[in-house]
């Protein structure tokens, strides 16, 4: 008898695991359709989070001037920084979807019920940026010998046919730390904020996303590079849009890559304010 009632006991009960949904081809075009739609809806936060990340934007630019060597650190620093800043753009799309009014000041606070997650989180991607930021100095230290290159000896490096040695190097280091950082946090931080779900299981469940669903995810990667990519020029001011708009759009991803919690609706934790 006690027995059975330990065993109908639900706080006994572990936690189910998370549940995937296959991805296809057309998912990513459309999340960021719905992206644009959030944004059209939520221009007063969208404008706020676009300037947060243009400044990252600018900071980078200042720094591939003045010490280009640093350059990749920063960039994953901006990596780091970037998904914590979405996190707000997250909580936006979250309360358009329960039908409530978008609010600036929650959005900005909504991490602070998630911080043993996100603190581990961060331990986590802090480690791997200072690992990427050295492995950028050793290719730099093992291909200009004689010391660091300026900016402009950077560029005419990249653009040298002859260092094809070095920037084949540069791009694999990079590739590697960049994969590592896109696949444990596509839908990490926004699982955590949903589901209110530890760090390992959101970075675990973040990596099986991508490795089950390699091909639309590997797409997925592509498109937000592109875009970052070309809102990049014009001294970064197109991250004033693409980057509320990735913000979004991340969200929608997340929601379309995990099933919802069974009896628990489309998330386990009550969305603040309402």
């Amino acid at each position: 008898m006690n027995d059975a009632s330990a065993n109908d006991d639900p706080v006994a009960a572990p936690p189910a695991a998370p549940v995937l949904r296959p991805l296809q081809w057309s998912d990513p075009p459309r999340w960021v359709a719905r992206g644009v739609g959030d944004m059209v809806n939520s221009p007063g936060v969208a404008s706020f989070y676009g300037v947060c990340f243009w400044l990252l934007a600018l900071l980078l630019g200042w720094v591939f001037r003045a010490k280009p060597e640093y350059t990749m650190s920063i960039a994953s620093g901006c990596l780091l920084v970037g998904p914590f800043l979405a996190m707000g753009l997250y909580d936006t799309s979250r309360r358009r979807e329960r039908g409530l009014k978008p609010d600036l000041g929650l959005s900005i606070t909504c991490w602070d019920a998630h911080m043993g997650s996100m603190g581990m989180l961060v331990l986590v991607l802090i480690v791997m940026e200072l690992l990427w930021g050295r492995a950028s100095l050793v290719v730099f230290a093992v291909f200009f010998n004689t010391g660091m290159p300026s900016t402009t000896g950077v560029v005419q490096a990249i653009f040298n046919p002859e260092n094809w040695q070095f920037v084949l190097v540069y791009l694999v280091v990079g590739g590697v730390f960049a994969a590592l950082v896109f696949s444990s946090m596509v839908v990490s931080i926004p699982m955590i904020l949903d589901r209110d779900t530890d760090a390992l299981t959101a970075g675990i469940t973040s990596m099986r996303v991508v490795i089950e669903n390699l091909g639309v995810m590997l797409l997925w990667g592509l498109i937000i590079t592109v875009l970052i990519g070309f809102s990049l020029w014009a001294f970064g001011a197109g991250l004033l849009v693409v980057g509320p708009v990735l913000g979004f759009a991340s969200w929608h991803a997340y929601r379309s890559a995990l099933e919802p919690l069974v009896g628990l609706g489309d998330g386990a934790s009550d969305v603040q304010g309402a």
